[in-house]
């Protein structure tokens, strides 16, 4: 019976006992406590804490669920998966235990032809808690269950309670009789692998209080409305009645399984090791495609995380079956078409799930190419020099240079029999975060105790009063005054900065100059004092709320605290830097009229004349897309939007429909930008022109992605964005007048002239792979025997790395395979050396293995490789090498 029908089934059994169809809730649930929802009652735990009514007495549905905790074990046993499916039916002060137990046993029990799911009655087996008579009682009664198939157990297995106070009561959980094959009789409290759990039946009846664990608290009484709260497992179901040994073998796992096979050439059962990496192939790509179903996309943190190391696991499994190519294109669809049945959505959004999983493992993939080398050099060494792990300070390296996540490096290092210093590499971390939240204060602070602003705003008594959103000057007073991050009374310029001034930090009571905040770059300016002294500004920060503090040179004069002075900023920039904030906004805009509201901002940058803007989404824009977003936006500024400003409460704000960035924490009163009126709304402190017309020119540099999930547009505006196009024109033209082509005949010129060239770069590869197989016969007479193997080892020297593959398969053929053959062959390019082993039937029959090897030699080569029996490839770094890398071959076959 398909998965997709005991589902269906499960449903239709309930629903016609008059419980309400609940669909599923997505995996990503609002439960701050809850990663993903990991069990069939999560959605329902309001009405079970009294939090909410619910809306019906009784329901049902069968829920999505991942768990985690157990990510290194699936593969490993039968039972470990990340995904899964639970079968619940609910009832909120309706029927309780006799009505749970006898809905249980009728559709467990009853036939298949008659929509049920047709288990032998004398299969089943229960367990109940002890001390729970009624239950016990209820299953002899209600099931016929004889005594010896109902057995006790204590809280540990049959009490169920969230850990905390609130609802909580006993259990009984339904078992199935594999067979003695599985093993030993005696029910499930002798062997749970031969009686396998399939439903768990929890009777709500107890308010709980003094909660110690979750087998260890007080009863305070009995619930003033008893609930049922039920749970099977739909994947554990599945393989009971579909005959097979595990929910790897289930119909909507194994089929993923089965391609892999095909990709890979090699067979589920081979041996132990072999089948793990199948089943983290076919869990984690269902896992992993159910998760992007839901919304999730990869990262570094939380959620996303745990998507990458799914996907990251799979391709790596791949890896280890020998598919080097991109993986998730073949198996990615044949999850979709076997869950689809289920959860249509998926069809729906597949290619917003597809690019997300594609554009992730086409990322891993060279992360791979560059840490798998280094990895490997970095085990070698470890062996070389007889240590059992791995540093802490190569496994930091891998994951800060080469993106490699430390838990891969604990799976591979672990490979080849090493353990990683793993408490150095977190030290490493650690000092890491230390040093970016140090060098972020000192952006912010300079460095200067952050006490002395403190004390300056504590003397002060009020915020720094900003002018600047109406004037660019204006009179203020010295309230403080720093110098090397300590505060003085007064500052002179030192004879020996005469040349370049001394640098100051100086707080004035009120300014109009603007802070470095919400993307856009600080004001620049002159500040000058009332005794002649003159500050030149080259950056303001807020190194705490309130407090507005100017950076610069003192390049004249002298100052003093409490003296008077005039702030003045430059004008001219600032316009420049306001009409790039406006943009931006209108940016933000166009691309969530074209890609949708999920397209929201994720960072952005405003500096005189150009911006920067970063926004999540799962996919790019193409260049039709691209072109048409840079003509609505010009478009925009054409129309001469008004754009104004205005404070209000932040409730008013949000009524109103203004943007507001994810994440951030904003104060009871806000500044909302518009532009165009309504059309553009957003939470913003930032300066801005008066009309989007004033703008003049937005030209988009380009967008591209910028790492999982986010992606970035980057344009010039005003003059900027001219002088871009200025420039583009006369390279145009210089092309043009060089091709001899109008400018619209441009592009399918220069196209043809690249497609020519990589005819002839192919044309002269071919050569060079023809003339190297001419080569062959004259390598054949270098075979010679070595311990009862024909070894024929060559270095072909630099510029030959291309088509060794070819050689080596070549070479092969020709000597035959009436005795054992090894083929070795090395070669390097642009200084870089290759090797590639092909072992014939033969050899293979003697336990000679290409991919074995092949891994010996790159080791010599500082570097590393792999593959299959009969053809294996790797690379290294020292070209130097190569010579020492077929010696270590003829070695390796005389041991």
């Amino acid at each position: 019976m398909e998965t997709a029908e005991i589902r269906r089934r499960w449903l239709s059994f309930f629903e016609s006992r008059d419980h309400a169809v609940v669909p599923s809730a997505p995996l990503v649930h609002d439960d701050p406590n809850l990663l993903f929802v990991n069990a069939g009652m999560v959605p329902f735990k309001p009405y079970f804490l009294g939090q909410q009514t619910p809306p019906w007495p009784r329901a049902t549905s069968v829920q999505k669920c991942v768990r985690t905790l157990d990510i290194e074990e699936v593969g490993r046993t039968t039972r470990h998966g990340t995904f899964f499916q639970m079968n619940g039916n609910f009832a909120f002060g309706d029927y309780f235990k006799e009505g749970a137990i006898q809905h249980a046993w009728d559709l467990v029990t009853g036939s298949q032809d008659d929509g049920f799911l047709g288990f032998d009655p004398d299969s089943i087996w229960v367990t109940v808690l002890e001390g729970d008579d009624e239950a016990a009682d209820l299953w002899r009664r209600v099931a016929g269950l004889p005594q010896e198939r109902i057995q006790r157990r204590g809280n540990v297995d049959n009490y169920w309670s969230m850990g905390v106070p609130g609802p909580g009561g006993p259990c009984s959980e339904i078992y199935v009789d594999r067979g003695p094959e599985h093993g030993p009789d005696g029910g499930p409290v002798v062997d749970e692998d031969r009686f396998l759990e399939i439903w768990n039946l929890v009777f709500m009846q107890d308010e709980l209080s003094g909660v110690r664990s979750k087998t260890d608290f007080d009863i305070a009484g009995e619930l003033p409305s008893k609930n049922i709260d039920t749970g099977m497992g739909l994947e554990r179901v599945a393989y009971l009645l579909q005959g097979v040994d595990n929910i790897y073998e289930i119909d909507e796992v194994y089929p993923v399984i089965e391609r892999a096979e095909q990709m890979s050439g090699r067979a589920y059962g081979e041996d132990h090791d072999t089948d793990v990496r199948f089943r983290v192939v076919g869990d984690h790509v269902r896992s992993g495609l159910m998760l992007m179903g839901d919304g999730v996309t990869p990262g570094n943190e939380g959620r996303g995380y745990v998507l990458r190391r799914l996907l990251r696991r799979a391709v790596r499994s791949m890896r280890l079956l020998g598919v080097h190519d991109a993986s998730l294109p073949q198996l990615l669809p044949v999850s979709k078409d076997v869950m689809k049945s289920s959860y249509p959505e998926l069809e729906r959004d597949w290619s917003r799930i597809s690019e997300t999983a594609f554009g992730e493992e086409d990322a891993f993939r060279r992360t791979l190419a560059s840490g798998t080398t280094i990895l490997d050099t970095a085990v070698a060494r470890a062996k070389q020099s007889g240590a059992t792990r791995l540093g802490g300070a190569e496994a930091f390296q891998l994951h800060d240079t080469y993106g490699f996540p430390i838990d891969l490096t604990l799976e591979m290092a672990s490979e080849q029999g090493l353990a990683v210093d793993e408490a150095g590499f977190r030290s490493l971390m650690t000092e890491q975060r230390q040093r970016a939240k140090a060098d972020a204060r000192t952006k912010k602070t300079g460095h200067a105790d952050t006490s002395i602003y403190r004390t300056i705003a504590d003397t002060l008594g009020r915020d720094v009063e900003f002018t600047g959103y109406s004037e660019m000057s204006g009179d203020g007073r010295v309230v403080g005054l720093l110098s090397d991050g300590r505060a003085v009374d007064r500052l002179g310029l030192r004879p020996h900065d005469a040349e370049h001034g001394t640098e100051v930090e100086l707080v004035l009571g009120r300014t109009p100059f603007y802070a470095e905040a919400g993307g856009q770059l600080a004001d620049r300016g002159t500040i000058r004092l009332a005794g002649g002294a003159v500050v030149e500004v080259t950056d303001v920060q807020k190194p705490m709320p309130g407090l507005i503090v100017h950076r610069g040179r003192l390049v004249d004069g002298e100052i003093a605290v409490g003296e008077s002075a005039t702030a003045e900023i430059d004008q001219l920039r600032r316009a420049s830097v306001s009409r790039a904030h406006t943009a931006t906004h209108i940016v933000h805009k166009v691309l969530r009229e074209t890609l949708g509201d999920t397209a929201t901002q994720a960072g952005s940058e405003n500096a005189p004349g150009r911006l920067r803007f970063d926004f999540r989404s799962t996919r790019g824009l193409s260049p039709d897309e691209l072109a048409a977003v840079e003509a609505r936006i010009n478009q925009r500024l054409m129309d001469d939007l008004q754009v104004s400003a205005a404070e209000m409460p932040l409730t008013e704000a949000r009524e109103l429909g203004a943007m507001a960035l994810f994440g951030e924490r904003y104060p009871d009163t806000v500044r909302v930008v518009s532009v165009g009126g309504p059309w553009s709304l957003e939470l913003c402190g930032g300066t801005h022109a008066l009309h989007s017309a004033q703008l003049s020119l937005v030209k988009i540099l380009g967008e591209a992605s910028i790492g999982s999930g986010i992606r970035r547009v980057e344009a010039l505006v005003g003059a900027d964005a001219y002088q871009h196009l200025a420039r583009e024109n006369v390279i145009v033209n210089q092309l043009t007048d060089t091709l001899k082509v109008r400018p619209d005949e441009l592009h399918d010129r220069v196209a043809l002239l690249v497609a020519r060239l990589k005819d002839a770069e192919r044309e002269i590869a071919q050569a060079k792979s023809r003339q190297a197989l001419a080569a062959a016969a004259g390598l054949t007479e270098e075979a010679r025997d070595v311990g009862g193997i024909t070894l024929l080892a060559h270095d072909l020297g630099d510029g030959a790395a291309d088509g060794l593959r070819a050689l080596a398969t070549d070479l092969r053929g020709r000597l035959g395979n009436e005795r054992p053959v090894v083929v070795a062959l090395t070669g390097s390019a642009d200084g870089r050396p290759s090797v590639v082993v092909a072992t014939n039937e033969v050899a293979r029959g003697r336990g000679v293995r290409a991919g074995a090897l092949v891994k010996v030699a790159a080791q010599t080569l500082g570097g590393g490789g792999g593959g299959k029996d009969d053809l294996a490839q790797g690379g290294g770094q020292d070209a130097s090498q190569t010579g020492a890398a077929l010696q270590r071959i003829e070695e390796e076959l005389r041991a």
